[in-house]
């Protein structure tokens, strides 16, 4: 059996113009603009990951209301924490979390992105 390996995540937002702007603007993500199957469609590149940005449509069921099972957040690490953390709060954006160490080798925060997303931005260190 192969090995699995992460590809990309998958958001679903009323205006992928919108958050593609967001997450530009705030996170420094790599906005990618192409057609499929005669449709726009608009891809992020943030953290070496691929975010694909989905249209809501008809198919779409209502975003559950807190707490509900499923993912709760996606995280991204970065070097400085604190450094980056005051570079985003210059940019306006909302924490939901400010910076802690809730165990030794590890401060999070979490921010609020577009459509109330939850995204934890944390720094590791060797203990």
């Amino acid at each position: 059996m192969s090995a699995l390996s992460f590809d990309h995540i998958h958001l679903r937002c009323p205006n992928p113009e919108a958050t593609a702007l967001w997450f530009e603007e705030m996170l420094g993500a790599e906005v990618i603009r192409s057609m499929q199957q005669g449709q726009p469609r608009v891809d992020l590149k943030l953290g070496g990951i691929d975010i694909f940005l989905l249209p809501e449509g008809k198919d779409a069921a209502p975003a559950p209301s807190a707490p509900y099972l499923g993912i709760d957040h996606f995280g991204f690490s970065v070097t400085g924490l604190d450094a980056y953390v005051a570079k985003l709060k210059a940019k306006g954006v909302v924490f939901t979390m400010e910076p802690n160490e809730p165990r030794p080798g590890i401060r999070i925060c979490f921010i609020r992105g577009p459509e109330n997303i939850s995204i934890e931005i944390l720094e590791r260190f060797p203990v």
